[in-house]
């Protein structure tokens, strides 16, 4: 089920994916913050629809200090977890932090809308990381994680 909310206008097109970060102290006294911040903080969402006919809004956030009204639902995510175990239906949560930030894995192994000590079920296995060696020694399997429910 969508949600409807207010983001900037740059990124007010359908597809666009984003991890909801949260108020902002320039939020403050704003009259439309009721609108903007009714999401999950530190979710992922993928825009599904702009609303038609409404206008931009301005906004003291945003680079293109406007925002629009669309439709978003939380959006999956790709990740690099535990090959042991990793199957479509069962819960995985990622390994850990790693500082090689320069491995292809990288962005998998830390991406942004999934947290550390959180479990997620897998909706499907996609193979192999990117990576050819963990420097970490972990053996590790690409999964896309269920998209969580709205609340």
């Amino acid at each position: 089920m969508s949600t409807v909310t207010l983001i900037g206008t740059r990124l007010a097109a359908e597809g666009t994916e984003f991890v909801y970060r949260g108020e902002s102290g320039a939020c403050e006294g704003c009259p439309y913050r009721g609108q903007c911040l009714n999401l999950v903080e530190g979710r992922r969402y993928r825009v599904t629809g702009v609303r038609d006919g409404t206008q931009a809004l301005d906004c003291a956030v945003h680079a293109d200090a406007s925002v629009r009204a669309v439709e978003v639902e939380p959006a999956t995510v790709t990740a690099n977890v535990p090959s042991r175990g990793a199957y479509a239906g069962s819960k995985s949560s990622l390994e850990g932090p790693c500082p090689h930030v320069e491995c292809p894995s990288h962005g998998l192994c830390e991406p942004l809308g999934a947290d550390f000590d959180e479990e997620y079920r897998i909706a499907e296995v996609d193979g192999d990381p990117p990576h050819e060696v963990c420097h970490l020694d972990r053996d590790l399997t690409t999964v896309t994680f269920e998209a969580p429910e709205n609340e």
